[in-house]
């Protein structure tokens, strides 16, 4: 009796280095993402010598040329001015405590908005919600500042004439972009207003996912909706959470600077209140033209933020080893 032969699956094509071509395609539609990376992200990296340089441009040099052969290497001297700058301990405490703010607002806010927009039984109404709060998240703050003008201007601002219609004064108009107690209050709503749509919806997306048989079983049990979102809601959302709070808690020596120097119009009498760390970079190196400080402070934020990051993810680790970043 004759035995037959299996027949043997055809063996895939492969490059001379033994290496297959399958994935080829996937390879091609990563290249150019990976391309930007090295050519924006990467190699602008070398820049972080700056830090520890006194850098001098020389006219018909180049920028490597400059760097490597005509600026002084000074170590931490740039950091040690940084450091003993009177502002310094201003714009270290503005930037920390308005995180802080920012971090929590922008945690609470938004899981509490997701949750409510997820019980609206009118799904056309729920959209139309969502991308209201969704919008603003898409302006510039450049956009917002105008608006932003348009209601506190001193002159013709609405509020002001809204001031006097009501009290039928004629008296003087109330500077807004002096008032400091003001501002105090106004960034973190200008803030929370800008970016609960974002958070909002990431968190929306976490619920949306949760499988609906755990809340048919805890209505069949009797729960409320407030036990519902207690035990079944928000302990999965933990890990989204705790994921949203690591990424936040690494910024937190990192401010917008659209919100505190465009959406201010860059008011000299509000210095106390949005005198940031990534304010002050700016100004050092527009108005002082300290490349040298400017990048001695963008390495300090780097540094500290990813000390940050990974001492946040340490933490929510040892509290829920599930719920870490990394």
């Amino acid at each position: 009796m004759s035995l037959t032969k299996a027949k043997q699956p055809a063996k895939k094509k492969s490059g001379s280095n033994g290496s297959s071509f399958d994935n080829l395609e996937i390879f091609l539609l990563h290249l150019p993402t990976t391309i930007w990376y090295l050519i924006f992200c990467y190699a602008p990296m070398f820049g972080v010598i700056i830090a520890f340089k006194n850098y001098k441009p020389r006219p018909g040099k180049s920028f490597l040329w400059a760097l490597l052969n005509n600026s002084k290497w000074v170590g931490f001297d740039n950091f040690k001015f940084l450091f003993k700058s009177s502002y310094f301990p201003i714009m270290l405490k503005t930037t920390i405590l308005y995180n802080i703010v920012f971090i929590i607002l922008g945690i609470l806010i938004p899981v509490t908005l997701a949750i409510l927009f997820n019980e609206i039984y009118s799904k056309k109404l729920a959209k139309t919600c969502q991308t209201m709060m969704f919008l603003p998240h898409f302006l510039s703050w450049v956009v917002v500042s105008y608006f932003v003008y348009a209601f506190l201007a001193t002159d013709n601002g609405l509020i002001n004439r809204a001031f006097h219609f009501v009290e039928a004064s004629t008296g003087q108009n109330h500077n807004w972009y002096q008032d400091t107690n003001f501002w105090m209050y106004f960034l973190v709503f200008l803030n929370v207003w800008k970016g609960m749509g974002y958070s909002m919806v990431v968190y929306m997306a976490s619920i949306s996912g949760i499988d609906g048989e755990l809340y048919e079983a805890a209505l069949i049990d009797g729960a409320s909706k407030s036990q519902q979102v207690k035990y079944i809601t928000l302990p999965l959302l933990r890990p989204t959470i705790s994921i949203m709070f690591i990424m936040a808690v690494g910024n937190i020596f990192r401010s917008d600077f659209g919100l505190f120097y465009q959406a201010t119009r860059n008011s000299g009498a509000l210095t106390s209140v949005t005198q940031t760390i990534d304010v002050y970079v700016y100004k050092a190196l527009l108005e002082q033209s300290n490349v040298n400080l400017s990048s001695a402070a963008a390495f300090l934020q780097s540094t500290v933020g990813c000390i940050t990051i990974v001492a946040a993810n340490l933490i929510v680790k040892k509290i829920d080893p599930e719920a870490g970043l990394f």
